[in-house]
């Protein structure tokens, strides 16, 4: 992730309201943990232009930290990690496939969706990392299935949480992302998005999410989204 593709990532997702404040009524995740600020990557799928650019940035960060040749397929994590998956695989010219979250339970039974040959060698893409929880389920399947994964990318990376990388690491996957909370709060700053509180409350759960959480209601958590 460059600096340039942080604060202009951030940028874009404050500007189509994808990222949303609210320091004195937290949202509470699916974690169960509570926090000032909550992205919604899907509301990217709405906007060509910004979409356009995202894929852009994706496309260049694949080719310069993983290689021109070093993929064979680009596989999307269900639900919100597919139309990123589809974006990227034309920009990329490689073929497509999409990970569900568990196997289809008929037919085939597949949890890899297209066709991917043994041996192949995958990117992971999603929407978003918080603590990689997620990530892991997708990258079991497409090993079980005989795909190879070694890099996964997503538009937003919470960039709070240090499980997000070690989880991923210890499997063998690295993750790469185009923006973090810490971009975003820089923009909202600069933006005048929030006020001086707002920026606080918010740097101050950045600094310590866990603790902030307990303290505005949240659930102790080990895993996340």
């Amino acid at each position: 992730m460059t600096a340039a593709f942080g604060r202009t990532t951030a940028n874009i997702l404050i500007e189509i309201a994808a990222v949303h404040f609210r320091p004195d009524d937290p949202f509470i995740l699916t974690s169960g943990r509570a926090s000032p600020v909550y992205i919604d990557c899907r509301k990217v799928i709405s906007f060509p232009r910004a979409r356009r650019r995202i894929i852009e940035m994706m496309a260049k960060t694949v080719e310069r930290e993983i290689g021109f040749e070093s993929l064979d397929a680009v596989a999307g994590g269900e639900t919100a990690g597919i139309p990123y998956a589809a974006w990227l695989a034309e920009r990329l010219s490689l073929p497509m496939l999409y990970v569900r979250k568990k196997p289809k339970g008929f037919g085939r039974d597949a949890q890899i969706e297209g066709a991917m040959a043994p041996g192949a060698r995958c990117l992971l893409v999603e929407d978003l990392a918080t603590d990689g929880g997620s990530k892991l389920n997708f990258i079991e399947a497409i090993r079980k299935a005989e795909g190879r994964v070694a890099d996964a990318v997503v538009v937003f990376h919470y960039g709070i949480f240090p499980q997000s990388t070690a989880s991923l690491a210890a499997v063998g996957v690295r993750l790469h992302g185009l923006a973090t909370w810490w971009d975003v709060l820089a923009a909202a700053e600069e933006r005048g998005s929030l006020d001086a509180g707002g920026i606080a409350k918010v740097r101050g759960f950045l600094e310590d999410p866990e603790g902030w959480s307990a303290s505005h209601g949240g659930k102790a958590v080990k895993q996340d989204a």
